[in-house]
């Protein structure tokens, strides 16, 4: 969030929410979340305009967030958050430095910025672990809710932090990945609280079968790896769906996994493509992805034609690159089954209930509400990953998960709860002035955002819709901004927008203000909600 002065101010809410990277099969191995900016923080002092000594940028500060928005009687949790207002002068309205668009835009518009950990993520928790009885309270709706509700009441750590509300400084909400999509669903839903928003790579558009999000990977990963990518998984889904129990064997073998029992883990391989969405624009040789394709297509010192090289050299030089360095990158020396396998429900994966647990955190939210399952593709559609793995094999890690909450596969609501976003948050047809959407051509998120193939939503100058040729979130960075010109373009253009929008801002009526709910205790909340 920026938070800009009072007269022309804003709060720049950015939530950057830490997925642990999780092998094979797992849900949340390719979660929508935004990159960790590129540019370290300064280790020096923080120094405001006018020569003032502020806290270091890492200072944790607390706020006494409502358990539960539709029962303040529950009481509070502590939710944590990062601010500073190096930027920020009084007469003007911004993750906190000008290493990301949150800190240039507050820079530009001489803000504040703010960083809000989610409920449900790291130490901002309501409970005292996550199981599924506990995380009832972990919805969309919920943490809308903790947007508005902090925004109204929080006392920064800033000079005249008490009166800094939207009644008196207008606020920017700034978001990227999921975060960019909760950024337009918050402004939709609580359309009176934040002025204007920046939304990055914001999957606005809930999809159960999203198998679009290796598409924009196909189309602009290297021809040659792409075509002999497409000529492995046709072979592996041909021979899988056989009966030919001894070449199945040498498959399995090829990739160090002959030991796996379940085909479609096997089958699943998906790893090697989901390394596309840790690419950036600063990204060069060495980068895992890129790693990858050069194992399959420079023989002996010689570049692959477009075409690659076929089927048999592909194939051996995948297994090759598996067994030699990928297998040890993904598993670290554990047992195979163990960490690729996806059917063992005493798996540390699904019992681990422990809070700070990002992974199961954000596999609740697929199972219950967003679905982004990826699969492989329609039959009219090149696959560069396997079509045996379906949402059937997804939605039964959700009981796995969660055995306290569903008892089959028929239990989980995912459909339905894909459904009820799409409408209640309007996804594609969202149409709100003052929201900024910035995406990348290379997103693999790409096709769940406004910029999606076949998706016609227009651009206009209330609802400014920017696409360069970077990856997932690229325009956050201001690094990525400076090498790849169309990065840059994204930034300039949003900058521009805020300038603009902000200088429109005017205090709102006495009318329109909203009543806001306020806890009838300020307890920690210990006990859990089940």
């Amino acid at each position: 969030m920026l938070l800009l002065p009072s007269m022309l101010g804003s709060l720049a809410l950015c939530m950057e929410i830490a997925v642990a990277l999780r092998p094979n099969g797992i849900l949340d191995r390719a979660a929508p979340i935004a990159p960790i900016p590129e540019d370290a923080l300064s280790e020096g002092p923080v120094v405001s305009r006018n020569g003032t000594q502020l806290p270091p940028y890492n200072t944790t500060y607390i706020f006494n967030q409502l358990i539960d928005h539709n029962n303040p009687s529950l009481g509070t949790f502590q939710q944590r958050y990062w601010h500073t207002y190096e930027w920020y002068e009084t007469a003007y309205t911004g993750y906190l430095t000008n290493v990301t668009i949150n800190g240039q835009i507050a820079q530009q518009q001489s803000g504040a910025t703010i960083v809000l950990e989610h409920r449900f993520y790291g130490l901002s928790n309501p409970v005292p672990n996550l199981s599924g009885k506990n995380l009832k309270l972990h919805t969309i709706q919920q943490a809308i809710d903790d947007l508005e509700y902090f925004a109204n009441t929080v006392v920064l750590p800033m000079p005249n932090g008490a009166n800094l509300s939207p009644a008196t400084a207008p606020w920017v909400l700034v978001g990227g990945s999921y975060s960019g999509a909760l950024t337009s669903w918050t402004m939709v839903n609580k359309p009176d609280v934040f002025w204007a928003g920046y939304a990055s790579s914001a999957v606005v558009e809930a999809i159960l079968d999203y198998w679009g999000y290796f598409e924009p990977i196909r189309q602009f990963m290297p021809a040659n790896c792409s075509a002999d990518v497409e000529a492995v998984i046709a072979h592996v889904d041909e021979v899988f769906s056989g009966n030919d129990t001894t070449a199945i064997q040498v498959l399995k073998d090829n990739w160090g996994l002959g030991e796996m029992t379940h085909l479609d883990d096997v089958a699943g391989f998906r790893n090697n493509l989901w390394d596309w969405q840790s690419l950036s624009p600063t990204s060069g040789p060495g980068a895992t992805f890129f790693d990858f394709c050069d194992a399959l297509e420079v023989k002996n010192g010689v570049n692959a034609p477009a075409s690659g090289w076929g089927l048999d050299h592909a194939l051996t030089a995948w297994g090759s690159f598996w067994n030699e360095t990928y297998l040890d990158f993904l598993c670290g020396g554990d047992d195979v089954v163990d960490c690729l396998g996806s059917y063992n429900p005493d798996s540390a994966v699904y019992t681990d209930i422990a809070l700070d647990n990002a992974g199961r955190s954000w596999t609740w939210i697929v199972c219950n509400e967003v679905g982004f399952l990826q699969e492989g593709p329609p039959e009219d559609v090149p696959a560069i990953v396997t079509r045996l793995v379906q949402p059937p094999y997804d939605i039964r890690q959700c009981v796995l998960m969660f055995p306290d909450v569903f008892a089959s596969s028929a239990d989980v609501p995912m459909a339905a709860g894909v459904a009820t976003v799409d409408k209640v948050y309007t996804g594609w047809n969202v149409s709100i002035d003052r929201l900024f959407f910035a995406n990348g051509q290379r997103d693999p998120w790409r096709e769940a955002t406004v910029s999606a193939d076949g998706v016609d939503v227009p651009s206009t100058d209330t609802q400014p819709i920017a696409i360069g040729d970077g990856f997932h979130c690229s325009d956050l960075s201001t690094a990525s901004g400076n090498v790849d010109p169309t990065v840059r373009a994204v930034q300039t253009k949003a900058l521009a927008f805020m300038k603009t929008w902000l200088a429109e801002w005017t205090p709102p009526s006495k009318s329109s203000k909203r009543d806001v709910p306020r806890a009838r205790s300020s307890r920690l909340f210990r006990d859990g909600v089940a």
